[in-house]
This record gives structure tokens, sequence and C-alpha cells, in this order.
């Protein structure tokens, strides 16, 4: 809205001066008009200024803005010579920023106005209906034929469809890149804070496991040597327990810090995952109320090791399920991008998260299940890593989340 002040302040400006050096009244009716304009467009920012913060739907108050600047440019183009106007490229700069705003459709929306707004404007000064002010005899559209006046109603239209296709291309390659930018800042922001953590865990958890070890050991002799009484008996067995839990907590603690360097092998993506779903199906958590699709690109391979892939297929599987309260649905898809990328998205219709949640969801011990672990995610997060691979996370509250894995994609064995 400051741009649009400042630009039609100028320019409107600069014609004025014009006029006034070639000795024209400075109540001259085209000037008049254009006072006028440059008034309403200060108005009208003002009034923008003031409806801004206060209008929900902020899309459909842009295609107003646009379109009254493009009414304005018609006004403009009618003053300075309508059809002998040189400013009927200011067109194209409302198409320009539409693409910004209100992306490719909108931008040839705009186009197809701005397109019938001049040819309205022409074909009635043609007709005698508009006299623009202070224009030679010779420059008007009355005095032009047909051919002339198509061609001039053609070549602008073409301009205005053509600024509006490769302006709303540059402005989506632009957004588009901005994304991955984002993504790949948040990415690097996640690994640098995993890594630290990793570090620390690694070593912490080597501490503990080792005496745990050794006192799991020492109570299971004298349990095994010594004849308790019954009470005594049960309270051993909670202690043994609870130390195989916490060994087993150990054990996943290690798995995020450093994951073990496994077996790489080609793997052919649609068949692990057909198993890895045939055994979750089965699974309690999951018989009975999730259905399960699977949209599969065929012939897609990647390395790695099969092992680490079921887990993190499994993990992600678990993590969807438990996100559905009641029946619901898990969406499976493998497809090929581009860059020689394998993309595997697990997609429910649970719960969903806020994106305060998504932000914390691969940190460890972070979890919103009451006998979660919160090392899940984490983990699948550090084998991803150790691939060089992405995983990215859109959720929405009510509606579902998607997970979605990028894997190096190799060629089909021979």
């Amino acid at each position: 809205m400051f741009t649009r002040v400042l630009f039609t302040t100028l320019l409107l400006g600069s014609t004025i001066i014009l006029q006034i050096s070639e000795d024209t009244s400075p109540l001259d009716p085209s000037l008049l008009v254009l006072y006028g304009l440059i008034v309403s467009i200060f108005l009208l920012s003002c009034l923008y200024a003031v409806m801004l913060n206060r209008v929900r739907q902020v899309l459909w108050f842009a295609y107003l803005q646009i379109i009254v600047d493009s009414i304005i440019v018609s006004l403009v183009i009618f003053v300075t010579g309508n059809f002998s106007s040189i400013f009927s490229f200011l067109y194209l700069v409302v198409i320009i920023y539409s693409s910004m705003l209100i992306f490719r459709n909108g931008s040839m929306t705009i186009a197809l106005i701005c397109s019938f707004q001049y040819a309205l404007l022409v074909v009635l000064e043609y007709y005698g209906l508009l006299r623009p002010f202070a224009i030679e005899e010779t420059l008007t559209a009355a005095h032009a034929d047909w051919p002339q006046i198509l061609y001039k109603i053609l070549i602008t239209t073409i301009g205005c469809f053509a600024v509006a296709f490769l302006s709303s291309l540059l402005a989506e390659q632009t957004r588009l890149s901005k994304k991955e930018l984002w993504a790949m800042e948040d990415h690097i922001k996640r690994v640098e804070k995993m890594a630290a953590i990793g570090g620390m865990a690694a070593g912490l958890a080597h501490e503990i496991k080792n005496p745990l070890a050794s006192l799991a050991g020492a109570i299971q002799i004298l349990k095994d040597g010594v004849n308790l009484e019954a009470d005594n008996s049960r309270l051993m067995q909670i202690v043994l327990r609870e130390a195989d839990r916490l060994s087993s907590l150990v054990n996943n603690f290690l798995l995020f810090a450093k994951p073990p360097a496994g077996k790489v092998e080609s793997i052919a993506l649609g068949k692990a995952l057909d198993e890895t779903v045939e055994l979750f199906e089965k699974d309690g958590g999951c018989r009975a109320k999730i259905s399960i699709q699977k949209e599969v690109f065929p012939e897609l391979y990647i390395e790695m090791d099969p092992t680490h892939l079921s887990q993190v297929l499994w993990n992600l599987l678990v993590n969807a399920a438990e996100a559905i309260d009641g029946e619901g649905s898990i969406v499976i898809k493998i497809y090929s991008t581009k860059g020689r990328s394998a993309c595997i998205e697990i997609a429910d219709n649970g719960c969903g998260m806020s994106e305060e949640t998504i932000s914390s969801i691969f940190a460890p011990f972070f979890t919103t299940k009451q006998n979660g672990t919160g090392l899940g995610l984490s983990i699948v997060h550090s084998i991803l890593e150790s691939y060089n691979s992405r995983l990215g996370v859109k959720s929405r509250v009510g509606i579902g989340t998607t997970i979605t894995l990028n894997l190096k994609r190799i060629d089909p064995p021979t």
C-alpha cells in the first residue's frame, strides 16, 4: 500500500509538472482529474490501512485493492490520452504485483480485467462516446481505422497475459525456493540440536547401562540362590522387571544417540513396505480399527539396512495408529520425485498436532501419550540422518498428520 502511494504520486506528479511546463493552466480539466486521482489514492490507502487488521478474508481484500488499482490505471490512461496514452504499461505493473499476492489464477483474472478495461476505453473512444482531454484530433481512436484499433487491443491483451503467466511463474518459483530454504533451515537447526543432545546422551547411557547390568545380574543371583518368602520373591521380580524396562529404555537412548552402522543393501521399497504393513496389520494396536491403503510406485530402490528401514516404517505406523481415536485410516504412498529421490508418505486422519507440538516432536523424551517414552521419532530421525535422508511433517489439529521421508533413489539391480 505504501509503494502504491509513492509510485502513483511520483508518476502523476511528474505528469502534472510536464503539463504545467507546457503552459497548461493549473485548473485545466485534465489536471483537475489528476489532482482528484492523487487525493483518491491517498484516501483509499488510509482506508485500506484502517481495514487491514479488521479484514478476515485477506485474499479477497487483495483482490479488491488490485481491481481498484486497475480502474485507477484506466482513469490515468483516459486522462493522458486514452488511445494515444503512453501509460498503458501500468496495467503490467498491476499484473506483476498481483501475481505475488494472489498467485497464477488471480493474476490471470486481473490480466483479463485489465484487457477488458483497455478494450472498452478504446472502443468507446472510437465510437465517440469518450473524448480524452487536450489531445490532438489526429491522435484519437476516432481517427484510426479498425485494424489499428484491433492491433493495439490485441498487443495490449497479449502483453497482459504474457506478463501474468511469466510473473506468476517466477513468483511461484520464488515461493517454492523460500519454502525449501525455510525447511532446510529448520532441518539444520534440528540436526544441530539433536547432535548436541546425542553426544551427551551416548555418554550418559553408557554410564547407566554398565552398573544397571551388574545390578540386575546380582539380583538374579540372589533370587536364584536364596529361598525367599512369597512377598520378598514378588519384590525381587518387580526389581528385575523394572531393571529390564530401564535397560530397554537405555538401549533405545543409545540407538537415538548413535544408530549402529547397518549392512547396506539394495532394497525394493514396495516389497519392504508390504512386509512391514503385513506384520503391522496383525498387531493388536491396528487390528480391526485401522484400514491401511497403499499407493506404491513400482520399481523404486534405495540403499539401506533392511532392519533400519523396517524400524523406521514400524515406528511411523505405530505413531499414526496411536494418533487415531477409534476407527480410522492410514494412507501410504511411495513415489519418485525430482533429483533422484524416493518419497515415502504416511498420512493418517487422527487428532493432528499444533505448530508448537510439531516443533518438539523430535526432541528425546517429548511425548503426548500417556505410556510413550518419547524416543520413537527421535530414533527415526537419527536413523534417517545417518543415511543423509530428510523427514518432513505436516499436520492440522483435528484433520490428521502427514509424515514424508525423502530417501536417495538408486537404479534397479541388474
